[in-house]
């Protein structure tokens, strides 16, 4: 019999598949993984344009933290998918879709990414496993289905793309794919804390209305860097992006981080816009001296500091 459709919503394409489900063989006893990165928040939190009724666009910053999933065939019945109702969501989409029945087998799973606070760890959850699910029928990576079950799951971010994007995160829409050309290196803390996003959801629109303009401005340049392979043009668009923020979700450390910048030779600030998480973009590697300058300064505001490869180039 045919699989039935993935997912049929606004602005979504109706996910049918190519034919009629097929026999699918899995390799006994071989584990097959799937990975996703993180993110550092965002570069670019706002509306994609001015108006009385914005949509939540994002570019979000790419971390080298994953998430893992892993799928052993054996004996037995499949155990629980250990990463929670959205991951288990998600995998039975992936099947329905597709019409197959998980095979006998044991699931394990590992995040580097923390929960709320704006690193993207359910989306990366629940991509992972449908990369772990992909590997372990042998069927070719989907983007669209990808996309059809997150659409049918939560708000995303845009973690199933390997290159900086401009996204839509409650429509699913990639609006511009903007490439892997820009990189940074960071320097970031956690203040206490989780956001629930979709909490302030209605917070950020009345809040994105009453600031359009200066966020059109703001993400035009930031499109602008990105086409010029400037990072510095890219750094200085997501630090006026963060300061936009605080007046509607404000880090503490905000204020001081953006006064001594210039002093550690960061090109820019960074915040996940609806998160506990802010940090500084560096043009190059940190060696072991600015390590240690960043740390102190950041234990005299009573965190612990972190090091993290973000973007690409």
């Amino acid at each position: 019999m045919p699989a039935g459709p993935l997912f049929d919503g606004p602005d979504r394409t109706v996910l049918t598949p190519a034919g009629a489900a097929r026999e699918v063989r899995c390799p006994p006893g071989r584990t097959v993984s799937g990975v996703c990165h993180g993110t550092l928040g965002e570069l670019y939190q706002g509306p994609l344009r001015a108006g009385a009724e914005p949509d939540i666009a994002v570019v979000s910053f790419p971390v080298d933290r994953h998430s893992w999933v892993h799928f052993t065939p054996g004996t037995g019945s499949p155990d629980p998918l250990p990463l929670g109702e959205k991951s288990a969501t998600a995998a039975r989409l992936f099947l329905e879709h597709f019409g197959l029945t998980l095979p006998p087998g044991r699931w394990s799973a590992c995040s580097e990414l923390r929960v709320g606070v704006g690193m993207a760890s359910s989306t990366a959850d629940i991509v992972a496993t449908l990369r772990c699910l992909f590997r372990l029928f042998t069927l070719p990576y989907d983007p669209d289905v990808v996309l059809g079950v997150l659409a049918a799951i939560e708000r995303a971010d845009s973690v199933f793309l390997d290159e900086f994007a401009l996204h839509l995160s409650g429509r699913h829409r990639v609006i511009r794919r903007l490439g892997t050309d820009i990189g940074f290196h960071t320097a970031y803390i956690i203040e206490p804390g989780t956001v629930d996003t979709a909490a302030v959801t209605d917070l950020l629109l009345e809040h994105y209305r009453r600031y359009g303009e200066e966020y059109e401005r703001c993400l035009a340049d930031l499109l602008k860097g990105f086409a010029s392979g400037d990072p510095a043009a890219v750094a200085r668009a997501a630090t006026a992006s963060a300061a936009l923020s605080q007046s509607v979700l404000p880090k503490a450390a905000f204020d001081r981080m953006l006064a001594h910048r210039e002093r550690f030779g960061a090109d820019g600030v960074f915040v996940a816009h609806t998160g506990c998480l802010i940090g500084y973009l560096f043009p190059g590697r940190l060696d072991a001296g600015l390590k240690s300058d960043l740390s102190a300064f950041f234990h005299s505001l009573g965190h612990q500091c972190s090091f993290a490869q973000g973007g690409y180039g």
